[in-house]
């Protein structure tokens, strides 16, 4: 009796532990990151607003792209919000104005044929407010639409809204001959500019005491919604950028949506995620002279002091062509990147440089984790269909005490014609190599060189193929 009660105990033990591993296995089965993807996307709510129409010509504005809007745009946004919100309503014609400065429960709405000039006069965009610039807060010129610790914000339409940067005007100011600099300009490297913001940033001195603006040449952002809740853009065109093309910092729950871009000036980064959770980007196109979506979270001691993650970031159904980078996270990155999915893209350029790209260093340090790329097509970039760079570097010493951390980085179901240079080229660290990154289901027709990898984990490689081997 007592053999047949072990043996009775035994057989029900077999049958619990298996029916738990057939648990494991079904659910390892049914858990997709895109599933993660989708939450996100369900729980960004695009902002609501009243039944009610404000048409800015009732606050006094001129359609003959000379007069100066700046206070008709004001008034009407104003009268908007103190009535409990709605549209403000640009309609066909052209619109020169100075900062537009956007307030809770508004929805700036473009008709088709609206063109919002912004004015060429640098003093349009004083008094000086908080912005930021290159992931260092400051105290600078205004953006030319901005709006500061509002919620419920809309920017719509199917108008256009132009910076008028050019190389007379904002551009020059980088310090490029092709921007239109010439020697003996100022340009943001001068000492009085980049560097003693660094300084500032570095000693933590009081955002409010970082006063630039008038005298010094760090040029405005184009769009900052700066730490606002439920933020809209959807189908405009946004053009001739100063600086950052759109730039959510601080903010949650994020949408942008049917947004072109194009915008080949110095630094013209198409949509630029800092410090913010909750984002999609979709059904976009951007061309670019930069990054088409460059995600970030500060330079340095100040992202450090920040210390807020950009995670929870979807992007879907967009066009990449001319940029240094189709999807890229960093340089800025200081405070880290989580939890970044990109799927359904197209990506195909002679002057698109990296399909996906995460740079770095050990001034920046930080850490990017999580990320996911799927279905994507690449006609053509210049030089990697992925890029990892712990030692990445535009102005001097960029070497310090924060080791970089990057993991978990999964590509899926990828199709690229002409790769450029490398397949893949990855440049981790000897202390920290880059951890567990995924080629699955990728197929790169033609690249110089299949792989470039360096103080790295092995790649993990399943039915993937560069110029025809099989890894």
């Amino acid at each position: 009796m007592n053999t047949y009660r072990y043996y009775l105990k035994l057989f029900i033990t077999l049958i619990i532990a298996f029916s738990s591993c057939k648990d494991k296995e079904r659910k390892v089965v049914k858990e997709d990151p895109f599933d993660a993807a989708d939450t996100i996307i369900n729980s960004i709510k695009s902002p609501e607003f009243p039944p009610r129409t404000l048409n800015i010509l009732d606050f006094g504005a001129v359609a003959d792209g000379t007069t100066l809007n700046t206070e008709a745009f004001g008034r009407a946004i104003d009268s908007c919000y103190k009535l409990g919100g709605g549209k403000v309503l640009v309609p066909s014609g052209s619109f020169l104005t100075g900062p537009i400065v956007l307030k809770s429960n508004v929805n700036l709405h473009l008709n088709e044929g609206a063109i919002v000039l912004f004015s060429t006069d640098h003093k349009d965009y004083l008094p000086v407010v908080h912005t930021s610039y290159e992931g260092q807060e400051l105290m600078n010129y205004s953006p030319l639409i901005y709006a500061y610790k509002e919620t419920n914000i809309a920017i719509t339409g199917k108008g256009t809204f132009d910076g008028q940067a050019n190389n007379n005007n904002w551009w020059p100011w980088c310090g490029k001959a092709v921007y239109g600099y010439l020697e003996e300009m100022p340009n943001q490297k001068d000492e009085h500019n980049l560097p003693r913001l660094w300084a500032m940033a570095e000693n933590n001195t009081p955002v409010s005491d970082r006063i630039f603006g008038e005298g010094y040449q760090l040029r405005p952002l184009f769009v900052q919604p700066f730490e606002c809740k439920n933020v809209l853009i959807q189908g405009v065109t946004i053009t001739n950028a100063p600086f950052w093309v759109m730039h959510p910092i601080k903010c949650e729950n994020v949408r942008v949506d049917g947004v072109t871009v194009n915008s080949h000036g110095p630094n013209n980064d198409g949509c630029d995620p800092e410090y913010s959770k909750n984002v999609h980007i979709t059904n976009c196109t951007f061309n670019t002279g930069d990054d088409c979506i460059a995600i970030k979270s500060g330079r340095n001691n100040d992202g450090r002091r920040v210390n807020i993650p950009s995670e929870n970031i979807v992007v879907e159904n967009c066009y990449m062509k001319d940029g240094h980078g189709g999807v890229v996270m960093g340089s800025e990155i200081s405070a880290g990147v989580r939890n970044v999915y990109v799927r359904n893209c197209r990506m195909d350029s002679p002057e698109l440089d990296r399909a996906i790209r995460i740079k770095t260093n050990t001034l920046r340090g930080g850490f990017v984790e999580n990320v996911f790329v799927k279905d994507i097509k690449v006609g053509q970039v210049k030089e990697s269909v992925l890029r990892i760079n712990t030692y990445y570097g535009i102005y001097a010493n960029q070497e310090g005490d924060f080791m970089p951390t990057i993991k978990n980085i999964h590509l899926e179901n990828i199709e690229v014609e002409n790769g450029g240079k490398y397949g893949v080229l990855i440049k981790g660290r000897p202390e920290r190599f880059v951890q567990n990154v995924t080629l699955t289901n990728v197929h790169i027709k033609s690249a110089k060189t299949d792989l470039s990898v360096e103080n790295s984990e092995p790649i993990k490689f399943k039915n993937t193929t560069i110029n025809g081997k099989l890894y």
